[in-house]
């Protein structure tokens, strides 16, 4: 079992920045696939950003603007987030994905940014 805890959300003006954390805890030895999803409002949950082994890969809307990266001293995965966007503003969601196996999920942050 692997439990993640997300915070750092909140409200920020368009252009600012937030960092997102998500704190994981138990057999994280058997993770493959670190992640960050949202959803906003009347849509589909949608992946944002990915960590497999120090390689990362983003979601279009969000390259070049979000950085993902993870302190395994700490056991815990970020998600820097510049230059935000109105259209940025959903709830996001901490993964965490086995090899072949199962995946879990945090309860998810909100992030509001206003005009």
């Amino acid at each position: 079992q692997v439990q993640l805890v997300e915070s750092g959300g909140g409200l920020v003006q368009s252009g600012g920045s937030l960092r997102l954390a998500c704190a994981s805890s138990g057999s994280i030895f058997s993770i493959h696939t670190w992640g960050w999803h949202r959803q906003a409002p009347g849509k589909e949950r949608e992946q944002v950003a990915t960590y497999i082994s120090s390689r990362t890969n983003y979601a279009d809307s969000v390259k070049g603007r979000f950085t993902i990266s993870r302190d395994s001293a700490k056991n815990t995965v970020y998600l820097q987030m510049n230059s935000l966007k109105l259209e940025d503003t959903a709830v996001y969601y901490c993964s965490a994905h086995e090899l072949f196996g199962r995946g879990y999920w945090g309860q998810g942050t909100q992030v509001t940014v206003s005009s």
